[in-house]
């Protein structure tokens, strides 16, 4: 990517879309294209397609999409299903017609199969059932992993799909009902402590396994990937059937410890309680992020350093 080249961040506004206008900003990219969500509705077809013909849009990142956590995914599968094929069927497709180099497709570590081995392998895609409370979304996201394996293949594109691991940062969703679990339970201690409550209970028994990475780490990876040489972008698409490549911090956590730390973050020094009656989720998802650091990446904020930023930014949005 050029200095100049026109770069359109899909979902600029949501956890991962910021962090890439961040990156890409600082880096002094030029011309980043950007539209709100009451601009441009990427689940309405004419209008991407008008979008794509009078904007010459020559890379993307496609990071618009419905998420949550486990009770939304749990109590809206025919959204998460259709929004996001929706999303992606749009941008990928009118990203072929409009002649795109590089598109960078984000997905998330929910595609994997619920008790495949760990760390979990990029050929670990379709080898066993997924975990059910969110297979909504994680059967949209294969949908679109394979869209971009089959324009690659019958169309010739550059288009590659990033997988990452937990994520949090700046700008994060921090709804009780529909955000993940870490900024869930920042808002929950948070909340616990200005009430002087002794008490904090959690979803599930505390002993599913959690690997977090930073949002600003996982948009460096992104730009990290569309910056490759061609000759490492074309090895990289061609290594595996998909096109398809894991980005995590390396280590996870149990969601007890996460508690913990947490609640230390925040200054809560009350009674932690989880409750077994609730869903656990998937027991452990670590993934194999070996690829991408053999090509020279490395993640730099560990989750000790990254929860004071989240703390922070938690702060200047949403406190009273």
């Amino acid at each position: 990517m050029e200095k100049s080249s026109r770069i359109y961040i899909a979902g600029h506004q949501g956890l991962v879309g910021s962090a890439l206008l961040r990156n890409l900003s600082a880096q002094g990219f030029e011309q980043l294209i950007v539209r709100t969500h009451a601009q441009l509705e990427l689940s309405d077809a004419p209008s991407v397609t008008e979008f794509f013909a009078t904007e010459q849009i020559e890379y993307v990142f496609l990071a618009a999409a419905k998420v949550g956590g486990i009770l939304a995914n749990r109590d809206q599968p025919a959204e998460f299903m259709r929004l996001n094929l929706e999303i992606q069927n749009n941008v990928i497709h009118q990203s072929y017609l409009h002649g795109v180099k590089r598109l960078l497709f984000l997905g998330s570590s929910c595609i994997y199969p619920r008790d495949c081995a760990q760390p979990i392998k990029e050929s670990a895609l379709l080898t066993g059932p997924l975990e059910d409370t969110n297979s909504a979304y994680a059967l949209a996201k294969i949908a679109g992993i394979e869209m971009c394996r089959g324009y690659n293949q019958q169309y010739g594109t550059q288009f590659v799909c990033a997988m990452p691991t937990n994520l949090y940062g700046p700008g994060d969703n921090y709804d009780l009902l529909n955000s993940h679990v870490l900024p869930a339970l920042l808002r929950k201690c948070i909340e616990a402590k200005a009430r002087g409550n002794g008490r904090l209970s959690v979803w599930g028994t505390g002993t599913p396994l959690r690997e977090f990475l930073y949002s600003d780490d996982l948009a460096a990876a992104c730009v990290f990937l569309l910056q490759l040489p061609e000759q490492e972008f074309a090895a990289l698409l061609a290594r595996t059937r998909q096109p398809l490549i894991n980005i995590g911090y390396g280590t996870d956590v149990t969601i007890k410890n996460l508690t913990e730390l947490i609640a230390r973050c925040v200054g809560f020094h009350g009674q932690i309680e989880f409750d077994s009656t609730k869903p656990d989720g998937t027991p452990r998802k670590l993934i194999d992020s070996g690829v991408i650091r053999s090509l020279g990446w490395q993640p730099k904020i560990s989750l000790e350093q990254g929860l004071p930023l989240v703390l922070q930014d938690y702060l200047v949005r949403l406190a009273p």
